[in-house]
């Protein structure tokens, strides 16, 4: 614990908070730069994470001392991941942001939402190759060393496909919370 000034015991305490935030919210950003997720991104959330109250993006600005713009992109990214939420009440006649704190929720979210991307491109990638390479195996057109190939690349789409239908799955529980009946709090269903 830091050491208290003589003249506001107060100063010291609140002063070593905001260190030990600041370490805090360091690492939710440097955690967020690993799965993509742009450093200063990741720590605007992580000091609205601790914020007990909303944020209007000029609030955010000024605490991350950001241009607008910048700070625009920000909140759309945070806010299409599901990091931070747009509130129906303007203050001041401007949209306020609030974090959400809680990590179950923000994991289900977060990775949630990136699996499905997965899913859906690949799936569909697969899909559609799938017929004209089956077609390619049968055509009386195709050489036997084409064929062997195509038959080489249908086991491995096929193959493939299986694991994105179970990935799905996964993305499925995930989002229905069945993870986290085990843990010590569960997120709140929608």
């Amino acid at each position: 614990m830091g050491k208290e000034t003589a003249g506001n015991p107060n100063h010291s305490s609140l002063s070593d908070r905001h260190a030990l935030r600041e370490r805090v919210i360091e690492a939710i950003a440097n955690t967020m730069d690993l799965y993509g997720v742009n450093h200063t991104f990741g720590k605007l959330y992580g000091i609205m994470y601790f914020e007990d109250r909303p944020m209007t993006l000029e609030e955010m600005k000024t605490s991350m001392n950001m241009s607008k713009s910048n700070m625009s992109y920000a909140v759309r990214s945070l806010t299409e991941s599901q990091m931070i939420y747009k509130l129906e009440e303007k203050k001041d006649r401007q949209d306020q942001y609030l974090a959400e704190t809680d990590f179950y929720r923000t994991f289900q979210n977060f990775f949630g939402a990136k699996l499905q991307r997965e899913v859906d491109v690949m799936l569909e990638g697969i899909r559609e190759v799938i017929p004209d390479l089956s077609a390619m195996i049968l055509s009386e057109h195709t050489s036997s060393a084409d064929r062997d190939d195509a038959l080489r690349d249908l086991h491995k789409l096929q193959h493939a496909e299986q694991y994105y239908v179970w990935l799905q799955g996964f993305v499925d529980q995930l989002r229905d919370g069945k993870f986290y009946e085990n843990a010590s709090h569960t997120p709140n269903k929608d």
